[in-house]
């Protein structure tokens, strides 16, 4: 059923201006009315649609906004990858994505050779992306393609799939895309057609499916040479317009293949762009810089040899085909394609811009009688045979979508509280979510998962460094294979320095930014590689072998052979280029050279005449708050690992020199932010930037009065003022830069909501005030942004990576701009559905220790439960009781500190099975059994 849009009673403006002139009015009222709401599953739907639970038992968004007439569907966009009324979609697996829109066409990321859409969307040159078609008895027509057919009944979005239902008084058309869970590179396209019962007997139904083959790489070059003439977005498709294509069927009539094949490059374009890298070589620039030299053979902005593509009709052989797209579409556009007057002619030789696949089935439909037709589309790559993926979908079309959506399912990772249902959907959401952002990098040869959104969309890159680092987190709990590859691809993207490149382009290629000089990579990869090795106890992964792809023998053209090290030997490299190269400053302070989480803050608050010594005298608190808690636990991880106190001392004690320095930018009521340098001093001695104050609690740097007071101001400055989640910097002087990179007040850099920040928040807080932790939790939800903001469609099912502050002109929303903006792609970024992942295990406290787990489960809630294959926890009115399951057999502890006046309440232990006497060490209860290796440590307390 549509969503009744009148429900909601608050909106951007009112809200806005309520917390202006009451906050605490507002907020009481806001938190009334959200605790009549939240158990009501479909709490969090917004204006645009309504959660429901699909027939799999999964969460699913049934979207019902007329997008091409109601107002609200309106984002200001620069014309390129998105419409102004276009809402998209994920639908993917580890390895393919899809982009779905509500207009009901569906564009497929390929991410092997270069970052690209195989199918693009760009309808003023006659390409409509695919994953549509036509239906046809002669009289009646009905499509799958949004803007040509009103009569949509249904447009649902559920984990994997993409369903859209049009409805005559005669006929249904049903179709579901999918990509089915797994590796497999293809999409399954199931059109099920319905003659209504009492109807005549329909002869000569034709249904026409359509997939298109124009490219749109992601190309970084292309941004790069915006800034020399025309813009990104039609280089990018003069690009893919420079392919020829050829096609061919196979002998039974099933499978059509296209061939793409590279013309070679406009001499205009590769004018402009040796001149925009001519310019940046002598020319210095707030962002971009000349590409690195120096690199493998295979390292490329573009691939020039793109995948073949393929359209099969599984369940029988098509009855015509073509390859024309021009001469389907003809004078009637997709509206009415001349095409569905006559049956396709067989047509194979289109070689231009125009081509496409087109595939025709033919049969007869008896009233109340319904025919499924199956569809299989897809792109052919290393590792995969096209007659074995053919022969494996044929034979599991019919449960195909069935047993991809109980595969979901059964592999994700869950916690459910039952006084509020929404969310364990927004759990098991976000984890489809994050995991059906991977991809695969053929030139690192591992699975990654980018940021995505904005950066990867819209700029061309996969970065910055830390961000897939972070996104990989919530797979130690899932999935750690996952996690291991996208270590694993970390790694070998070290130099000889020990120096990370801040972002990827295209096929291998360092992007050429000035933010290359970022101070703070190798840090994320030192805490991302001992809280996998502690969580799953893989300690031989240390001891692996990489092959980093930079410097030294990887100059040659086939870099793979070249730079052998292990891991264990790269951190080391990693950590003695923090130490060494990054070095601190004149307050002991790790320096912050280009930057260090936030990547525009030299830009944005430096003069450029300034830029040169902030490079060379900047400090960051950030980095060296985060040191204190990353060096400590690299040398617990090394402990763990066998080192010797020769090896882990000397860490320890830098850890606490990073803590000491931090110590002392304690203004009496926050942590200051940066050092810029003797011209323009101290960031953060009159604004409280969030950036650094919950690594002081998590870090133990900051002594319990001053977690006090810092507390109370994150909460009153930060929090409060906002119904979303924490803003990242309060309203003061530092809202106002002044550099090159203007920002507004109250949105980005300069104030916004950002979730990468809040998870580390929550973390911190969940140690402290774990009732506030968990409202800050849930107030960076998308179910509170719907409900807040519900005429703003993004941050309803994804969202950006920052959300403009209630204080900002268009609060709920983010940010735009020229040439590109935030809101030319908000959504899928996947910081947005790693974050509430991750900070879950830290609202029950869990942390990994060289000797097993310890918990702090001190939620304000009755009951609820976390599970997952490595760690289970579970409250219930008797009691708690959960499991560790790492991957190597031994004796662990758990550690369970509980309030003083809970712990006395369990009287019975158990621990796999039995009766255990625990110890009560500091206030919590510690057991020790075997467990791993396939068998967990199962445990329980209980009143006994």
């Amino acid at each position: 059923m549509p969503v009744d849009r009148r429900q909601f009673l608050s909106n951007a403006a009112l809200a806005a201006a309520a917390l202006k002139t009451k906050p605490k009015a507002w907020m009481l009222a806001q938190a009334a009315r959200q605790n009549a709401a939240v158990a009501d599953s479909s709490y969090g739907s917004g204006y645009f649609g309504k959660w429901i639970e699909d027939e799999f038992g999964l969460p699913a968004f049934h979207y019902a906004c007329d997008q091409t007439s109601d107002p609200k569907a309106v984002t200001q966009v620069n014309p390129g990858v998105l419409t102004s009324t276009e809402h998209v979609f994920q639908v993917g697996n580890d390895r393919i994505t899809a982009v779905a829109s509500n207009y009901g066409h569906v564009r497929v990321r390929q991410d092997e050779g270069a970052p690209k859409f195989l199918n693009d969307y760009a309808p003023e040159r006659g390409w409509f992306a695919g994953g549509f078609g036509y239906f046809t008895d002669g009289m009646v027509k009905l499509s799958t393609y949004g803007e040509t057919d009103p009569r949509w009944s249904d447009r649902i979005f559920g984990a994997g799939y993409f369903r859209k239902k049009v409805v005559s008084s005669r006929y249904e058309v049903n179709q579901v895309i999918f990509a089915p869970f797994g590796d497999d590179p293809v999409l399954l396209s199931q059109v099920t057609i319905t003659n209504h019962p009492g109807a005549a007997e329909a002869r000569g139904i034709r249904w026409i499916e359509y997939w298109g083959c124009q490219l749109y790489q992601f190309s970084f070059r292309s941004f790069m040479e915006q800034f020399g003439g025309k813009r990104m977005h039609e280089l990018r498709r003069d690009l893919g317009a420079r392919f020829s294509h050829s096609f061919k069927k196979t002998s039974d009539g099933a499978v059509l293949i296209e061939k793409k094949d590279f013309d070679g490059r406009d001499p205009a374009e590769e004018r402009q762009f040796q001149g925009v890298v001519a310019y940046l070589e002598k020319n210095p620039n707030p962002f971009l810089a000349p590409p690195e030299k120096d690199l493998p053979n295979s390292a490329v902005f573009d691939d020039l040899n793109p995948p073949s593509t393929f359209l099969v009709s599984l369940d029988a052989p098509a009855d015509a085909m073509s390859t024309n797209g021009k001469k389907f579409f003809g004078q009637g556009g997709v509206a009415k394609p001349d095409g569905l007057r006559t049956e396709l002619d067989g047509d194979l030789d289109s070689a231009g811009p125009d081509s496409a696949l087109l595939l025709e089935r033919k049969f007869t439909l008896k009233p109340g009688e319904s025919k499924t037709l199956t569809f299989l589309y897809g792109y052919m790559t290393s590792g995969f045979d096209l007659d074995a993926l053919i022969a494996k979908y044929r034979q599991s079309a019919a449960t195909a979508l069935r047993d991809s959506c109980a595969q979901w399912k059964k592999n994700a990772l869950q916690f459910s509280v039952p006084d509020e249902p929404w969310v364990e959907r927004e759990t098991a959401w976000n984890y489809y979510s994050l995991r059906s952002g991977f991809s695969y990098d053929d030139f690192f040869h591992e699975h990654i998962v980018s940021q995505a959104s904005i950066y990867q969309y819209v700029m061309g890159f996969q970065g910055a460094a830390r961000d897939p680092l972070q996104h990989a987190l919530p797979f130690l709990f899932t999935e750690p294979r996952l996690v291991r590859e996208v270590l694993r691809h970390t790694l070998k993207e070290v130099r000889p320095d020990g120096s990370i490149p801040y972002g990827i382009v295209g096929h291998g290629m360092p992007m050429p930014t000035v933010s290359d000089n970022s101070s703070d990579m190798p840090m994320w990869l030192l805490w991302v590689v001992s809280e996998y090795v502690l969580a799953t106890r893989d300690v031989r992964f240390l001891d692996s072998d990489v092959v980093t792809a930079y410097g030294g023998a990887a100059k040659a053209a086939h870099w793979e052979g070249a730079n052998r090290a292990s891991v264990r030997s790269l951190l080391a490299r990693c950590y003695k280029h923090l130490t060494d190269d990054v070095k601190t400053g004149e307050h002991g302070l790790m320096r912050m050279l280009q930057d260090d989480w936030n990547d525009a803050l030299v830009q944005a608050w430096v003069p450029a005449n300034d830029v040169k010594e902030c490079l060379e005298k900047g400090e960051s608190v950030v980095n060296s708050a985060m040191a204190a808690y990353v060096f400590d636990y690299y040398a617990r991880l090394l402990a763990y690992a066998g080192d010797d106190e020769r090896i882990t001392t000397p860490i320890k004690r830098k850890a606490e020199e990073h803590r000491a320095a931090v110590r002392a930018q304690w203004n009496g009521n926050w942590f200051k932010r940066a050092w810029l340098g003797p011209t323009n001093g101290w960031l953060g001695e009159k604004g409280l930037w969030l950036e650094p104050q919950p690594w002081t609690i998590i870090g133990a740097t900051a002594s319990q009065e001053q977690i006090r007071t810092l507390v109370q101001n994150l909460d009153q400055q930060l929090r409060r003022v906002s119904p979303i989640g924490a803003v990242q910097m309060n309203d003061s002087p530092d809202r106002v830069t002044h550099g090159v990179w203007p920002t507004e007040p109250g949105t980005s850099i300069a104030g916004g909501v950002w979730p990468s920040l809040n998870q580390t928040l929550i973390w911190a807080l969940a140690k402290v005030d774990p009732a506030m932790a968990w409202d800050e939790w849930k107030k960076n939800s998308f179910a509170r942004h719907a409900e807040v903001y519900p005429q703003v469609w993004y941050g309803t099912w994804s969202g950006p990576d920052v959300l403009n502050s209630a204080s900002s002109k268009h609060p709920g929303e983010t940010t735009g701009g020229k040439p590109f903006g935030w809101t030319d792609f908000p959504v899928f970024n996947m910081h947005t559905h790693a974050c509430p992942l991750y900070s879950v295990t830290k609202l029950l406290g869990l942390e990994f220790t060289e000797t097993g787990i310890a918990l702090a489960p001190a939620l304000p809630i009755s009951t609820f439960r976390f599970e997952s294959p490595l760690v289970a926890i579970i409250k219930s009115a008797n009691g708690y009781e959960g499991w560790y399951s790492p991957q190597s057999q031994n004796t662990y502890t758990i550690r369970i500190k509980l309030p003083p006046d809970e712990l006395k309440r369990f009287g019975r232990m158990e621990v796999n099975g039995n009766k255990y006497r625990a110890r009560v060490v500091d206030g919590a209860i510690e057991l020790r059994g075997l467990g791993g290796a396939g068998t967990p440590v199962k445990w329980a307390i209980s009143r006994g």
